[in-house]
């Protein structure tokens, strides 16, 4: 006789996506692992009556989705603090901040050095579009410090109280100046001074982290490739799954700078439980469009002869990636402009398998055709963002940075035909893989535009294989781990693919998030 199922979905659209044509009306998980996939009759036999069972009224199943580039806890800072994502302008943006001191006023929490946190603001849709200055923060507290950080994570704006405190921490180049006078806005290195500063303790670092699991659960996300630098992040998740409270699979990407301590402390990629690995050693070489460094051949567009700069150059970009993959340890290197993807690539190509070792470039956004032959040549996975695109559209900040180059990033399409490995993440702006697979469906440029299909394996399959992963995750069949994800309506049927709503999230078959609870 059968064991009967610890849960069953029965009734819906199931995709497998391991044949494109591929779907069923139910499937069984035991044990955490899928058991059987079939018809709705044949499914039945094994409800028992212990059996949690989902009735689906044609709701879609797809496999479990993997954000193959996030920052876990910014997500749960932009919940906690204030979130300047979708602010309309500078005004907004105050009002915003201004409401999250009142919150800290009231909770007992504004002393003087209790900082006024702001997450996520895009001033390339603004009708002024310019970065939050130190009179904008300013006019929210003079008293206090306050930081608000750009979506990209590499720019932040201050308030003249954070930038007396911290001026003298940071390089020069990248603060920026009006004549003689800093004007609150600061790149790259500088912006590791505040990070710093503000960096959470154990107990708020598991806040964070609680808040940001609940809402990628929400989202369909089962599971993350977490950058990790400087962070408590590694303590909490192992915490958090001892005691069988993470309903995220997790891979920690350590900052190079912590390259030392993982080849001290034995780790390497894949050692882990089964809901969290060691991933791999992740290096910045450029810095990011919005802050006008990621590193380009040709000029920025609206920057009389600025082509960006290295945030870690070259050779010493080599040292990182020789040291890292003779330990054994997969690399993950940031690159955006056209030169930064050549030096990554460059540096790869001196190890002896990049395609084996899975070596990642994450975003590569302006890639040529050579650099993607290259890609695929190497077998080197391009980790990237789908969601950028829509700083790719006509008017777009990519118009007004690169000029007619905007049609040329993030050239999915091309990738994909060359048969480059190809995984999607969110770099958390915003963390929701339904956005990106609408911005990869409808992209500006035939180049950068994929079908439902491969969108939606890039953010399974294909995030799975950029973790070694494919062998457990990524597809729906029987032996696999029951990780899934239900939609409420079919991308392949739905007018707006961001707007379709997430009805369940199942991790480790477990329901994590149900829509109707």
């Amino acid at each position: 006789m059968t064991d009967a199922a610890d849960l069953v979905l029965l009734d819906g659209e199931i995709h497998t996506l391991c044949d494109p044509d591929e779907t069923h009306e139910a499937i069984a998980v035991r044990d955490g692992r899928i058991v059987r996939i079939g018809a709705t009759y044949d499914v039945e036999f094994l409800v028992g009556t212990e059996t949690e069972t989902l009735r689906l009224d044609g709701d879609v199943v797809l496999p479990g989705f993997v954000d193959a580039h996030t920052h876990l806890d910014m997500v749960g800072r932009s919940l906690v603090h204030a979130d300047l994502s979708g602010a309309s302008g500078p005004d907004d943006c105050r009002d915003r901040l201004r409401k999250r001191l009142d919150e800290l006023e009231s909770e007992g929490g504004a002393e003087s050095d209790d900082w006024v946190l702001g997450f996520g603001y895009d001033e390339s849709g603004w009708a002024e579009s310019r970065y939050l200055t130190c009179e904008d923060l300013d006019s929210v507290a003079t008293d206090r410090p306050v930081a608000a950080f750009r979506e990209d994570m590499h720019v932040v704006s201050l308030n003249s109280v954070a930038l007396d405190r911290h001026l003298g921490e940071m390089p020069k180049d990248d603060v920026r100046f009006d004549g003689e006078d800093p004007t609150g806005v600061v790149v790259e290195e500088a912006v590791d001074a505040i990070y710093g500063a503000v960096e959470p303790g154990v107990e708020e670092t598991e806040e964070l982290l609680r808040a940001a699991q609940a809402a990628a659960n929400e989202r369909g996300v089962t599971g993350v490739h977490d950058m990790t630098r400087n962070s408590q992040k590694p303590r909490v998740y192992r915490d958090l799954d001892r005691a069988g409270e993470l309903t995220l699979r997790v891979r920690i990407n350590y900052w190079a700078d912590h390259l030392d301590g993982v080849i001290d402390a034995g780790l390497r990629t894949n050692h882990g439980s089964e809901m969290v690995r060691t991933g791999a050693i992740k290096t910045f070489t450029d810095g990011s469009f919005g802050g006008r460094t990621a590193k380009l051949s040709d000029p920025y567009s609206d920057s009389e002869g600025e082509t960006g700069t290295w945030v870690v150059d070259p050779e010493e970009l080599a040292d990182v990636v020789s040291r890292a993959d003779a330990y054994g340890l997969q690399l993950s290197a940031h690159a955006i402009g056209d030169e930064a993807v050549d030096a990554v690539l460059d540096a790869y190509e001196t190890c002896e398998s990049p395609g084996e070792s899975r070596h990642r470039v994450e975003h590569a956004e302006l890639a040529d055709d050579e650099a993607i032959a290259r890609f695929a040549e190497s077998g080197v996975v391009a980790s990237v963002q789908p969601n950028f695109l829509k700083w790719a559209e006509e008017g777009g900040l990519y118009a007004s940075r690169l000029g007619d180059r905007r049609t040329e990033t993030n050239r999915y399409a091309a990738l994909a035909d060359a048969g480059v490995p190809l995984a999607f993440g969110s770099d958390c702006m915003p963390l929701d893989p339904l956005l990106g697979v609408h911005w990869a469906v409808n992209a500006p440029a035939e180049a950068q535009r994929l079908s439902v299909t491969d969108a939606l394996r890039a953010y399974t399959s294909g995030a799975a294989y950029a973790g070694f992963d494919e062998d457990r995750l990524g597809t729906l069949e029987v032996g696999k781990t029951a990780d899934l994800t239900v939609l409420a309506e079919s991308p392949w049927e739905a007018e707006r693919i961001r707007d379709i709503d997430v009805s369940a999230t199942v991790v480790d078959g477990r329901v994590v998030y149900d829509a109707d609870a």
